[in-house]
């Protein structure tokens, strides 16, 4: 898919910049041509002669050469490229992006580039969570430009939090799902282009003590599809999950999480978005005290476990008020009275549409690899045949442009 593709990698300033070799390497396996530019800042952590030497061309730097700005080097930089990508993506970069300040020879060819712009943002959970930042990342994703990460977890500054950039993998998945919608005819119209959109997939687990749990049977896979099927149709895309054994879709935004709680905050801290659509199978109920330390036997009598009530997630994000989606999908997963249950779940959460499917053990649906669902809306119920939940994802996802684009008119 890579043969004979032209990636421009434009390395900034963060401690993030020394995965980018790996991430060169990578690319140049699968045959694409990658040509570099350092900033200033990105020469503190990765040296010009590393990538150089991983990327078989020269690494770009300054603004003002006379040897490469004589042939209006910034120009050609940007129109060489099939794709551009920004990794890692400080909060400065994006700034200076949003603002479309062009004074050193990175922001001068971004704003000189008439090709798609990937970035992978990464920096300190403050920073990241910044009404400054996240305005300037909404800026951008409104102009076209599409995000990779961040991830959460361990910050080089010592802190745990969103801001920890995309792994290269997960930065080559997002290169390559641009390139196979372009090769994708089916994807050129893109409907969703300019839109944003939450997904949530997955089990939650609920500690009962530091090594056991409460969960459930879902795999993620309808949920972890469905994020990859509105990322393929351009919007950009937070998928929040649970623990599962899935890879991280292309070209979508993944927030981990485990308890229903967790899933919560990091919906709330995705919006505002056009779309939600609640695919987990989230816990009803968690134990009220969790055991710090592991619940012994005595004397083979089982321990008691008082049990909360969790967040209602589709509820809260259906009620949010002028932050609420103009679309909010939730799922029912049912093992008899399908249709009929998610009617009435539909009216008790306050959501848009519910899609119903049997989970029943004779099914296969938890874990297994098609699905049969009836999309439940105010209007009525929709039948949908046997289907492979990557085409239900798909189907879904349409059925979600068509309903946006009919509201913007």
């Amino acid at each position: 898919m890579l043969a004979g593709k032209r990636v421009l990698l434009i390395v900034t300033g963060g401690i993030a910049a020394f995965k980018m070799p790996e991430l060169i390497r990578r690319l140049r396996e699968r045959g694409a041509a990658v040509r570099c530019i350092l900033t200033k800042g990105g020469a503190q952590f990765v040296t010009p002669l590393t990538l150089q030497a991983l990327s078989e061309d020269k690494v770009y730097s300054e603004l003002f050469s006379l040897t490469d700005e004589s042939e209006m080097g910034h120009i050609r930089l940007s129109r060489e490229a099939d794709l551009v990508v920004v990794a890692p993506a400080t909060a400065d970069v994006l700034a200076r992006m949003a603002a479309g300040i062009a004074d050193d020879l990175a922001t001068t060819t971004l704003l000189a580039t008439d090709k798609q712009v990937v970035v992978a943002p990464a920096m300190n959970v403050q920073m990241w969570a910044h009404a400054a930042t996240r305005a300037n990342m909404a800026l951008l994703e409104s102009r076209g430009i599409r995000r990779v990460g961040p991830n959460a977890g361990d910050l080089a500054c010592g802190e745990v939090g969103a801001g920890r950039m995309a792994e290269p993998m997960e930065i080559l998945g997002a290169i390559e799902a641009f390139f196979a919608e372009a090769a994708d005819s089916s994807f050129s119209d893109r409907p969703l282009a300019g839109l944003k959109a939450l997904v949530t997939s997955g089990p939650t687990y609920e500690a009962i003590d530091p090594v056991r749990y409460i969960a459930n049977r879902s795999s993620g896979k309808q949920g972890h599809a469905i994020a990859a099927a509105l990322a393929r149709l351009g919007a950009a895309t937070t998928l929040v999950s649970g623990p599962t054994r899935l890879a991280d879709p292309a070209g979508v935004s993944v927030v981990s999480i485990e308890s229903a709680r967790d899933m919560l905050a990091a919906c709330q801290a995705a919006l505002p978005v056009d779309v939600a659509v609640c695919a987990a199978a989230v816990a009803d109920w968690r134990v009220k005290a969790a055991a710090g330390a592991k619940i012994k036997k005595a004397g083979g009598k089982p321990p008691s476990l008082e049990l909360a009530e969790n967040p209602d997630i589709l509820a809260t994000l259906s009620a949010a008020g002028n932050a609420r989606p103009r679309l909010v999908v939730g799922f029912a997963a049912e093992t008899d009275d399908v249709v009929a249950n998610a009617v009435e779940k539909r009216k008790r959460k306050g959501c848009d549409w519910i899609v119903a499917n049997d989970v029943s053990p004779n099914t296969g649906t938890f874990g297994g690899d098609r699905n049969t669902v009836h999309i439940v809306a105010a209007d009525g119920v929709e039948n949908w045949p046997p289907l492979s939940k990557d085409d239900v994802a798909m189907r879904l996802a349409r059925r979600i442009g068509k309903h946006l684009a009919a509201l913007r008119q």
